[in-house]
């Protein structure tokens, strides 16, 4: 069984969310160069912890995030932060949903950085940033109805999931799969940074909403 998110039913933003669009455009422009450089563009600016841990690569913490390891993992992640970005920028206001989405990627990127220091896998994906946004969702709009599609193998429908169900049903499986930390030269899924992400949208989400000091 699979659950898509597509949007959220129960409110629209005010507003176009330009932001959440041109993170969308910057992910997709950056896959393009990633399918032109090949593995050394990929290995250039994804981060490898063991870099991070002996100082080396800072600035990959940022350009990872905007970086996938393919057509099914940035298809997936621009879908879920479509799902639930625009509402979360609405909320904050554009300059601090910037920022905090990308605070969001930083504490998902050095989260699984601590989990595995000495990897030299490549860690790269938006999907950590991302995390933090539906951290954020779940604190604010957990009452929301999220209209998703369910996929249950050839059966399709669409149907409406509370947010708190959702997205706390994502957030389960990523704890109790912390154990599984990204190896081999095909990496996998950093479930760590997903956690970090999460966690840091979830605390800090009310820092960030207009009109709080």
């Amino acid at each position: 069984m699979q659950l898509i998110p597509l949007s959220d039913a129960t409110r629209r933003p005010t507003r176009f969310p330009a932001v959440t669009a041109a993170f969308i455009a910057i992910n997709a422009l950056v896959f393009v160069l990633e399918l032109l450089g090949g593995e050394a563009f990929v290995t250039q600016w994804s981060v490898i912890p063991a870099g991070i841990t002996a100082g080396r690569g800072w600035i990959t913490i940022l350009t990872s995030m905007f970086m996938h390891g393919g057509w099914l993992h940035i298809i997936g992640n621009m879908v879920f932060l479509w799902a639930f970005g625009p509402e979360i920028e609405d909320l904050m206001g554009r300059p601090r949903y910037t920022l905090f989405y990308l605070l969001g990627g930083l504490a998902a990127a050095l989260a699984q950085v601590a989990a595995a220091p000495a990897s030299t896998v490549p860690s790269l994906g938006a999907s950590g940033a991302i995390a933090a946004v539906m951290g954020a969702f779940l604190v604010t709009y957990p009452r929301d109805r999220i209209r998703s599609v369910l996929v249950i193998f050839i059966f399709i429908r669409v149907t409406y999931v509370p947010a708190a169900l959702l997205i706390g049903l994502w957030a389960l499986i990523q704890f109790l799969s912390l154990n599984a930390v990204p190896s081999g030269p095909a990496g996998g899924v950093a479930y760590a940074a997903h956690v970090g992400g999460f966690i840091f949208g979830a605390v800090a989400a009310r820092l960030f909403e207009r009109g709080t000091s």
